[in-house]
């Protein structure tokens, strides 16, 4: 192909999903990658100052609960005597010692899981603060503790808020803060082994266009002309059009970069979903799919008619298209539905979409904009999308199959955090899929 980007080779390294796994992922990962070569030992901080901070935080929860109970015990009678009624014989009712103990097993829990073990998940830290929550909770209401002195309000309620404490400064301070730096880290990397950034906007080849059939693509003068045959192009018609090849540039690219996928999870479709994280623009997710159908049909009912997907996409409610800039060039408006049993809220999304047709390829990329008819609502949150789209690869040997990719990169905006954002979206994809073929399953019927 012109570009230099021979896809009917990527179809043929795709063949049906249900055969790639983990090992392959793996061993992926396990080799040097040209795009993002590691620094050498030293440069990088194998433990960020955040971590170490909560990991402090952690032992001082240690230390301060088994300062209060030591002082609990020195109140109540001789401290050896407090000892053996409340470890001895131990009473669930009106011992402290259970309450010391919690705070062991957070600080074992916690040290082990991000200390030794270096977790970027929320799972242990869930678990700790759920099994104190619980625990706390059932002492308060079943023991006598506020009948014997102070102790028993200090206690269970600075157990109770410092576990919390440590919740809320993991999710909103440790794991974002690493997530920003690794960010940082894989620009610079790419900054400093390119002589331009890895992901930048580059002139598109010659090639079969959707409509017309065939358009020339040199100098951004030439690029900016496409389409005066109708009309003359506003300064942000430009912009539209700029915006489109960038978007359509960077999918490009994410496409050649299949040896850097990081598999994420599969379905009993055979459906993957990959991340990648792209310099400038954060974790990309990718999902491949095998659909039995000509690309054709996936092209008509996904690339061609996006307006007409609400009559059988559920993940979307609203689609229209706000301007055609040129044959090729889009502006549109979408809307999500709620996820999560309506913890995820409904989001807005303006884009601009470039549509190309190949030989062996249809690809619609795009990216978020601006436009006039639809400024930011009240009603919505208005989300933004960084460089994506839809991909659909014929097969060079059967033309009754074809590979479907769905690049997705968005910021969802809100205060919802990010690790439960990425959590819904391979969820959300593989509901897109699911939608899709039945569509498609419809289709052929009424063909028939």
């Amino acid at each position: 192909m012109p570009s230099g980007v021979d896809y009917s080779e990527l179809g043929g390294s795709l063949p049906a999903i249900s055969s790639l796994n983990a090992s392959y992922s793996q061993a992926s990962l396990s080799l040097p990658s040209p795009y993002y070569p590691p620094l050498p030992p030293g440069e990088r901080r194998a433990f960020s100052d955040v971590r170490r901070t909560f990991c402090l935080f952690v032992t001082f929860d240690l230390l301060f609960i088994t300062l209060l109970w030591i002082i609990e015990l020195n109140i109540s009678k001789s401290i050896w005597t407090s000892l053996e009624n409340e470890v001895v014989h131990y009473n669930f009712k009106s011992s402290f010692f259970d309450i010391f103990l919690l705070a062991v097993f957070r600080f074992l829990c916690l040290q082990l899981g991000y200390a030794a073990f270096r977790l970027r998940h929320w799972w242990v830290i869930a678990i700790t603060t759920l099994v104190t929550s619980a625990f706390l909770i059932a002492k308060v209401i079943c023991s006598d503790l506020f009948s014997q002195n102070a102790f028993g309000y200090v206690l269970p309620i600075t157990s109770f808020v410092v576990a919390w404490l440590e919740t809320w400064f993991l999710d909103f301070k440790v794991l974002t803060q690493e997530a920003e730096d690794e960010r940082a880290y894989l620009a610079a990397v790419n900054a400093a082994c390119e002589p331009a950034p890895l992901i930048s906007p580059r002139p598109v080849s010659d090639g079969q266009f959707y409509s017309p059939p065939e358009s020339l693509a040199g100098s951004d003068e030439d690029l900016d002309e496409e389409g005066l045959g109708r009309k003359e192009l506003t300064e942000q018609d430009k912009q539209f059009l700029r915006q489109g090849r960038e978007a359509m540039a960077v999918v490009e690219q994410i496409l050649t970069q299949e040896e850097n996928w990081k598999f994420e999870k599969t379905n009993e479709m055979g459906d993957a979903v990959y991340t990648l994280e792209i310099p400038f623009h954060g974790k990309t997710f990718i999902l491949k799919a095998l659909l039995q159908c000509a690309a054709e049909l996936v092209y008509q009912e996904v690339i061609l008619q996006p307006e007409k997907m609400v009559q059988w996409n559920r993940t979307v409610s609203v689609c229209q298209i706000l301007q055609r800039v040129d044959d090729n060039t889009m502006v549109s408006y979408d809307v999500s539905a709620g996820a999560a049993g309506g913890v995820v809220s409904p989001r807005d999304f303006v884009n601009v979409r470039r549509v190309e047709r190949r030989r062996d390829c249809y690809i619609s990329a795009g990216i978020a904009t601006s436009h006039s008819s639809k400024p930011p609502h009240s009603r919505y949150v208005r989300g933004e999308n960084g460089p994506g789209g839809f991909v659909v690869l014929k097969s060079s040997s059967n033309p009754s199959v074809c590979t479907f990719i769905w690049v997705l990169n968005t910021d969802l905006k809100g205060r919802l955090p990010r690790y439960l954002i990425h959590q819904s979206l391979a969820a959300t994809m593989f509901e897109f899929m699911s939608h899709l073929r039945q569509r498609i399953n419809e289709v052929r019927i009424s063909y028939r």
